[in-house]
């Protein structure tokens, strides 16, 4: 399905004359989709036609929409048939130029392209690297180790508090972070800017293991903290000693000794009041 809508995509582009360049990105431009992936476009207009282009409208001429929405990035998303996301940032001409900004393409030049009436595209996309590289050396302890511990204390002393809740959104925080951490000692970098994509297939099964424990419900993060704690430690050696930066070995056992005293302590929690009574 998702192939059949490409092609109308890009039967669309091509003869909105109004259109003067447009780029698919994400999973189907690196050629890495499924029948799960989304399809997404950049479409860049003159101003004259911007003006006049209703997002939902211009979507519905591709197939069926269920919904549209505006997200928190300012892309206009829609939901296609078989619940299939479709992704358009509604841009000008005068945005191309932003392209150069982006840290990779993530693609071929040629499988992104999908129209170019003046050629201001294509070369823009191929100064970019299609990968985007890490930072390596002492900045990326800094960059995705320290983070890591920041995150991971602050979810430590909410949950003992009782606010777990707020202690479940610090925990997402600390994964992040420890996905990257992982990434970076075992040299799995392939999907840097999205960590997560991809981790089962392109990490370790063990880490993979480990990293599925330190996830949990709001209302078990006392037990994935220790979890998340054990591999970010495991992996912070690594990159201590792979960049010759001294670990924090004072805060990790720190750390190390306060999770294990919040195992066995009761967590500070009252019932919130209802409204009703």
């Amino acid at each position: 399905m998702q192939e059949e809508l490409i092609a109308r995509v890009r039967a669309a582009c091509l003869a909105d004359e109004g259109l003067d360049a447009a780029l698919m990105y994400g999973s189907f431009a690196a050629d890495e989709a499924d029948e799960h992936s989304d399809v997404e476009f950049w479409l860049f207009f003159t101003p004259a036609r911007r003006a006049e282009v209703d997002p939902a409208r211009w979507c519905g001429t591709i197939a069926p929409i269920s919904h549209g929405l505006v997200n928190e990035f300012g892309t206009y998303v829609v939901f296609f048939p078989g619940l299939i996301r479709g992704e358009f940032h509604f841009a000008t001409t005068a945005d191309i130029a932003a392209v150069a900004e982006w840290p990779a393409r993530g693609a071929a030049v040629d499988r992104m392209v999908v129209v170019d009436r003046r050629g201001a595209l294509a070369p823009v996309l191929a100064a970019l690297p299609q990968r985007y590289e890490p930072v390596e050396g002492p900045e990326a302890v800094a960059r995705y180790c320290d983070p890591f511990v920041n995150w991971l204390v602050l979810a430590h002393h909410l949950t003992s508090r009782g606010e777990l809740l707020r202690a479940w959104d610090a925990l997402g925080h600390v994964q992040r972070h420890l996905v990257w951490m992982a990434r970076l000692a075992h040299g799995a970098t392939e999907h840097w800017l999205t960590p997560s994509r991809r981790a089962e297939w392109e990490l370790p099964p063990e880490i993979v293991r480990a990293l599925r424990a330190s996830t949990t419900s709001a209302e078990d993060v006392r037990r994935a903290l220790p979890a998340a704690f054990e591999l970010g430690r495991r992996c912070w050696t690594v990159l201590a000693d792979r960049y010759e930066v001294e670990l924090p070995t004072r805060l990790l056992d720190e750390v190390a000794a306060a999770l294990r005293v919040a195992t066995t302590s009761p967590i500070d929690s009252t019932e919130p009041i209802s409204n009703s009574q």
